[in-house]
């Protein structure tokens, strides 16, 4: 799985720099120097992470932080925050305010590599492939493998993406629209109903082994799973 990166930075050399060695890792990475744009692009396809700079244009990086926290969509994303103000005072406050992480310019790209990684086993564990489990349900997103109570699970493409971004987001009320950004695309002319059609696919495989039903409906919200 294609780990989807956030680089908000102002300076073109590092800009140029970070998108060369996180794409080298096998992450897919979108690259702006504008706060605004950058909660623009937020919000249209939410990132796995975000590498972001104190100081950017238009809107500051900690504002942006704040944005990002605040709203649903990105809540839960990891943020590394890059500055050069690496005063005890700015630490806290990057960090009071939603960072993760906080790395003090100059540094290592290869160390900043690593601390996204650690960062997104923890929060993240499908993408360093992980299996994720919520009661007697498990998904493998390596092998692509579902099971339950022990029995495999025979999912269709799009019911296993769908679960797992149920599993990566255990008992969250994830409404149709988000449904369709995360598991479709941004870009997708999937219509919201559409999502009620493969939920009650995603229901009926789950529940076949006649355990309970693990999904939830929230009447005017959307899905819910555990």
């Amino acid at each position: 799985m294609v780990a989807r990166l956030l680089i908000v930075e102002d300076d073109p050399a590092l800009a140029e720099l970070l998108v060369w060695h996180f794409e080298a890792e096998g992450y897919a990475v979108t690259q702006t120097s504008d706060g605004e744009e950058a909660l623009l692009l937020a919000a249209e396809e939410a990132p796995d992470a975000v590498i972001l700079d104190w100081m950017i244009e238009n809107v500051p990086g900690i504002e942006v932080c704040r944005r990002l926290r605040r709203a649903p969509e990105t809540a839960n994303v990891p943020i590394i925050m890059l500055t050069a103000r690496g005063e005890e005072e700015d630490r806290i406050r990057g960090l009071e305010t939603g960072a993760d992480d906080y790395v003090t310019k100059p540094f290592s790209p290869r160390e900043l590599i690593a601390r996204l990684a650690a960062i997104l086993r923890r929060t993240r564990p499908a993408l360093a492939g992980k299996t994720l489990r919520i009661e007697d349900l498990e998904l493998d997103p390596v092998a692509h493998r579902v099971r339950r109570a022990g029995q495999e699970i025979p999912l269709g493409p799009t019911e296993f993406r769908l679960l797992q971004h149920f599993l990566e987001r255990p008992g969250r009320v994830l409404s149709r629209g988000q449904l369709v950004t995360g598991v479709w695309g941004h870009d997708s002319d999937i219509e919201e109903r559409t999502v009620d059609v493969q939920i009650k696919r995603l229901r009926a495989a789950l529940n076949i082994t006649g355990g309970k039903d693990l999904i939830r409906t929230v009447r005017s919200a959307g899905y819910s799973l555990g």
